[in-house]
């Protein structure tokens, strides 16, 4: 998808975004003049170095954080207070350790008053979607790091947000297992008709992941290029690598992130 092609299509725009933390000479800048739109049924990956504003762009458009400058909207209003329509999954799982792995799944559903006949029903449909069968009755303790995050991922699509926001999701995980976290999330995302934005330093998962990847600048965080990837939508992850497009976005992201990565303060 191109960029003008999500413009047309927009369900999240950031238009003139610029965030400071702090007041007079103790302020401190992540972001300024972000201009962005995301597409329904879009996957774009965010990527820049630390403290660019990455995380910030997440929060303001889950109504956590209100831009210093600019607007930014979802499904063309403007986001004031929490989005209601988004799903949020930060690198803890957060996972609430007195309760087994259902009922972590269950706990946006109850917020959400539902029945405990439909709960039930619901929590079943998720562990049985994200590869979680016969672990219902376990506690966090007593599962793996991969199940975790399927458990958080499960508790994420609980109730049925519209899009999925994910910061640094599998970051903590080894290869073998991010990279079959990334397949199962990738086919997720396009069987619900999902729109995923997610942050990552990680310039494979961004390529493997992501229809589009966008390149922050070192802190104030700003737009530096947008890189559309033409990969196939239904592309074989497994297989990627095999593909003589793949390294050349990664060579292409690596080019213009290593010259942020050297001017970014520690």
């Amino acid at each position: 998808m191109t960029a003008s092609d999500s413009a047309a299509t927009a369900l999240m725009t950031f238009a003139d975004i610029g965030k400071a933390f702090g007041q007079g000479a103790s302020s401190i800048t992540v972001l300024r003049d972000i201009n962005l739109s995301v597409a329904r049924g879009e996957i774009v990956a965010l990527l820049g170095p630390s403290g660019c504003g990455k995380s910030t762009i997440l929060n303001i458009i889950a109504g956590l954080l209100t831009p210093s400058t600019g607007v930014a909207r979802y499904a063309g209003k403007a986001v004031e207070g929490l989005n209601h329509q988004v799903g949020y999954m930060a690198q803890s799982e957060h996972l609430l350790p007195w309760r087994t792995v259902a009922g972590n799944i269950q706990a946006p559903l109850e917020i959400a008053g539902q029945s405990r006949q439909a709960m039930t029903r619901r929590v079943a449909e998720l562990i049985d979607m994200v590869g979680l069968k016969g672990f219902a009755e376990a506690y966090p303790s007593q599962i793996s790091g991969g199940m975790k995050k399927r458990t958080a991922l499960a508790r994420l699509l609980a109730y049925d947000p519209e899009t999925l926001l994910m910061d640094e999701p599998f970051s903590a995980l080894d290869a073998h297992l991010r990279l079959h976290l990334q397949i199962e999330l990738r086919a997720l995302t396009r069987r619900l008709d999902k729109t995923l934005l997610f942050v990552t330093h990680d310039l494979e998962e961004a390529v493997t992941l992501g229809d589009r990847c966008v390149v922050f600048s070192a802190r104030p965080g700003r737009i530096i290029k947008i890189i559309d990837v033409p990969l196939p939508p239904d592309r074989d992850i497994m297989r990627l690598r095999y593909d003589d497009a793949f390294p050349k976005i990664c060579r292409e992201l690596w080019s213009l992130l290593a010259p942020e990565l050297e001017n970014s303060p520690a």
